[in-house]
């Protein structure tokens, strides 16, 4: 039954995306953007907004990885990993212990927790989790956020549900734009409708409500529940279900397009993999001071999980004028300045960090 499958894979995605800002690699969340320093927290490592090259790559490759999926598979997202299907298909399996007249009012009732545990998960993806849960009821601003997202996210569920899908979500309708003649869809055989037994039971399991037998429809989410409700019906007769994943998913295309969706994975590997540990940025301040002295502001970026202490230095022929010691917290971004005083003639100014196994040197003007 495709049924078992689905819900795996979608308790397992549940447990992914709720868990990711909760688990702790280097001192932060696996996944979170921190809105105050503008920087983004992955699996270890941390991205500044002065990178926002590599969040243009990732894009790139998720634009592709996603036209490559939906060209290939159809629409296996909306069926088996988008967070509403899995919310939906979560609810209605509890709420099937209820009488068959009472499910729906059940289902409405167990959206309720679980839509305040996902207004919980966005704002920690977004906020640290043990700041989240300790000021949740605290702090205003939290509080607000957790309120007015547990109130849409219960409404969009409980009463939009399903019909998001048909009429709202952007995603759905550029599907039907991407889907060619092999791509894999859920079809009726007309061939065999002749044998059908017309029980209508992959109508009434479908959760959006049209009936396979009618033709291919943009509203179906390929969810495989009429499959399964068929089958349950002819296998007793031996038979094979009439609704089946039908298509055609090693092709032509799906060569080309899958290579064009490795080749931006390398890509944004190697962008990834090539970054410095530290970042050093000199920038030579526009200040009325001696001809023989100038002033510089410094900002050194912290891009891994270690404390480091570095030094500040210059191999010119000039004096430092303020601290050279600095130490850096992991993941953080250090900002100073400094007076540097010309003990002769200079055109160009080499200042250098190094500590802990790392040197970076940098060049700027001297006036």
């Amino acid at each position: 039954m495709w049924r078992t499958y689905r819900r795996a894979v979608e308790i397992l995605q549940a447990v992914i995306v709720t868990g990711l800002p909760f688990l702790d690699i280097n001192g932060e969340s696996a996944l979170r953007f921190d809105i105050p320093t503008l920087k983004l927290h992955v699996f270890g490592s941390v991205l500044w907004m002065q990178e926002f090259y590599l969040i243009l790559a990732a894009t790139l490759f998720f634009l592709l990885f996603i036209g490559f999926v939906t060209i290939t598979l159809g629409r296996v997202w909306c069926g088996w990993f988008c967070p509403q299907t899995v919310l939906l298909d979560l609810s209605e399996s509890i709420a099937s212990v209820a009488k068959k007249k009472q499910r729906q009012n059940w289902q409405k009732l167990i959206l309720i927790p679980l839509s305040a545990l996902v207004s919980v998960t966005l704002i920690c993806y977004f906020v640290p989790p043990a700041e989240t849960l300790r000021t949740l009821f605290v702090a205003p601003t939290i509080t607000a956020f957790f309120l007015v997202l547990w109130l849409l996210v219960y409404l969009e569920l409980a009463f939009l549900g399903r019909g998001f899908c048909i009429s709202i979500c952007p995603y759905a309708m550029l599907q039907n734009l991407m889907f060619d003649k092999d791509t894999l869809v859920i079809e009726y055989d007309v061939s065999r409708d002749a044998t059908c037994m017309k029980c209508d039971a992959c109508v009434k399991v479908c959760p959006v409500g049209i009936d396979i037998k009618k033709g291919l429809s943009s509203a179906c989410i390929a969810c495989a529940e009429c499959i399964d409700a068929c089958r349950s019906m002819t296998e007793k007769k031996g038979m094979l279900p009439f609704p089946n994943y039908r298509g055609r998913v090693l092709r032509p295309k799906t060569y080309w397009l899958g290579g064009a969706t490795t080749v931006a994975a390398i890509a944004l590997l190697l962008l990834l993999w090539s970054r410095p540990p530290v970042d050093f940025l000199v920038i030579r301040d526009n200040a009325s001071l001696p001809p023989d002295l100038n002033r510089y502001s410094y900002t050194i970026h912290n891009n891994g999980g270690k404390q480091l202490a570095l030094e500040l230095s210059s191999s010119d022929n000039v004096t430092l004028i303020g601290e050279h010691t600095l130490s850096l917290q992991p993941f953080s971004a250090f900002h100073g300045s400094i007076l540097v005083k010309s003990n002769g003639k200079l055109e160009h100014l080499h200042l250098k960090i190094s500590g802990n196994g790392i040197v970076i040197n940098r060049e700027t003007g001297f006036l």
